[in-house]
């Protein structure tokens, strides 16, 4: 029966997050990525001091049953010969007599039962001698032909090498050791004895288990340590991050609480002695700040009283000006223009102190961006004709109703095509609209003089001229980019540029389709992809769809 409670669909999910949650980890927590450092290096320390010492106590293990194992086939080979010399030969019967005596000489004196004698090649044969002999597990097949050779060239030392005995289901390892004896009337033979290794081996792999539980433990043990101790620093550390966050979302009251005279409660006297001196020169910034914007907003209250009687009286001027002469009547022009100017600044003025001091808000109502755009075209058009500029306005999408604040938009939309009239060199603006599923985008395109790239980080600073030996011809305040922004923003939306020398500047709005919405890819291109001003666009330039997406 299956398990109920089993659901493989999510242990594959668990195991498929694993890595990302590790991952997400490793950037967020220090105490997990210092205990992370930690264990690996402290296991990298283990793995090398026990790969040293588990192969120093093998080696030495091996050196060791080497010696003895020299030490006793020598004496074993010695016992044979003696054996051999004081045995009578003469027949085959007495001399194979003497070799089972010799062998059973070599297996006490050696301790080891695997003895092997092959007679060796070359010589003469004789009937009588004693035929080879071979112990199970030490055979041809493990005596090497190099062994064989090294043992039959030479009559005096002992050749030895390392193998591997087949007498168990993994096989075990081993040492064979290979001598000369001289058997009088038969000849000479080649004696290999056979020393198994296993108790070698398994003393060396319970060192190495020892080692790997024991290097275990210690990694255990170290990574507790280095957690408990990371936590103890990390936790002050986390706490003043926090604070951090606090103030700088602007809890200025908020300070770390730490006692004691150690470095972490040194520290977080420091940051509470800063976060009061922050809190102090913020409040005085806070307080100039709302001087500054009530002096502004008291100006230019006090200022509108006087500044209607002069533009009263500066329109008396105006409206007779052809009765005066000439340099009266350009004076009253003049008065008249200025007075109209003064009376854009103070109210641009005005809007900025509200912006300064967060009072601005949205007065939100459905509102086509499309046929917004149409009517701020219409009354501008009037303009664009006195410079010499033909005002386009070509909108495939835009007509679904979005909720916005028309004033201001109206406003942007001033805004981006007085800039491109007075910059437009006399050639077409382009006023493009269009939509997407999630955002709706204005265009105002114009193809006069341009700016350099760098120019156009500082286009919507206030009072900011790229040429400022260059004139302002239909009387702008240097305002109205930096409000154009502001209003912007005030709508959750963005207000990019580009601009090239000699190609011309476009300024793009796009609006989120739902307040507070994310905004998505906006259905204008930008940079534009025309280079070149449209030569004939008919009256009609609006398209007739009904606004979907783009």
């Amino acid at each position: 029966m299956s398990d109920a409670g089993f659901d493989p669909s999510a242990l594959a999910r668990s195991v498929r997050s694993l890595p990302r949650a590790i991952a997400a980890s490793w950037r967020r927590s220090l105490q997990f990525k210092t205990v992370v450092v930690t264990i690996g290096l402290t296991g990298l320390a283990v793995f090398v001091a026990g790969a040293y010492m588990s192969v120093s106590i093998g080696n030495d293990l091996f050196q060791s049953r080497l010696d003895q194992v020299l030490v006793d086939s020598a004496r074993a080979q010695l016992a044979a010969q003696r054996t051999f010399d004081a045995a009578e030969t003469g027949d085959a019967v007495n001399l194979d007599s003497v070799m089972g005596s010799a062998r059973n000489d070599i297996a006490t004196v050696s301790s080891s039962r695997m003895i092997t004698v092959y007679r060796v090649p070359g010589q003469d044969f004789d009937p009588a001698a004693p035929q080879d002999f071979e112990s199970p597990g030490l055979d041809a097949a493990v005596i090497s032909p190099e062994l064989r050779e090294a043992v039959s060239e030479n009559a005096e030392g002992q050749w030895w090498q390392s193998v591997g005995f087949s007498g168990s289901a993994t096989g075990s390892p081993g040492i064979v050791v290979g001598q000369r004896v001289t058997v009088p009337g038969a000849g000479d033979y080649e004696l290999y004895m056979g020393y198994d290794l296993s108790d070698q081996e398994e003393t060396l792999q319970f060192v190495q288990r020892t080692l790997f539980v024991a290097g275990l433990a210690l990694l255990a043990l170290v990574g507790a340590v280095a957690w408990v101790v990371v936590r103890i620093v990390v936790r002050p550390i986390r706490e003043a991050a926090e604070t951090s966050e606090r103030l700088a979302a602007g809890e200025l009251e908020v300070r770390i609480d730490r006692t004691g005279d150690d470095e972490i409660a040194t520290l977080a006297r420091s940051f509470n002695e800063m976060a009061d001196t922050l809190q102090s020169r913020i409040r005085e910034l806070a307080e100039l700040s709302l001087v500054q914007q009530r002096f502004v907003s008291d100006v230019s209250h006090e200022l509108r009283t006087p500044l209607t009687t002069i533009r009263l009286a500066g329109d008396v001027l105006y409206d007779q000006r052809d009765d005066f002469a000439p340099a009266t009547a350009r004076t009253a022009e003049l008065l008249h223009t200025q007075v109209e100017r003064f009376e854009l600044l103070l109210a641009d003025l005005l809007e900025i102190s509200r912006y300064d001091a967060g009072s601005a808000e949205l007065e939100t109502e459905p509102t086509s961006i499309a046929r917004l755009a149409e009517e701020s075209v219409e009354e501008m058009r009037d303009l664009a004709r006195q410079h010499g500029s033909e005002l386009l306005l070509v909108a495939p999408g835009g007509y679904t109703e979005v909720d916005v604040d028309p004033r201001r938009i109206r406003r942007i939309v001033r805004n981006l095509v007085g800039n491109a009239i007075e910059h437009g060199e006399g050639r077409p603006v382009v006023v493009s609209v269009d939509s997407s599923e999630g955002a709706v985008a204005l265009g105002v395109r114009d193809y006069g003089l341009g700016m350099k790239e760098e120019y156009t980080e500082r286009v919507f600073d206030r009072f900011w001229r790229a040429d400022p030996s260059r004139r302002r011809t239909i009387g702008g305040t240097g305002l109205g980019l930096s409000i154009a922004m502001s209003d912007t923003r005030l709508h959750g939306g963005s207000l990019d540029v580009w601009s090239r020398p000699g190609l011309g500047s476009l300024f793009r709005l796009t609006l989120p389709r739902v307040p507070g919405g994310p905004l998505g890819t906006s259905p204008l291109s930008l940079p534009p992809t025309d280079t070149e001003p449209p030569v004939t666009v008919p009256d009609d330039a609006v398209s007739g769809r009904q606004d979907g997406s783009s």
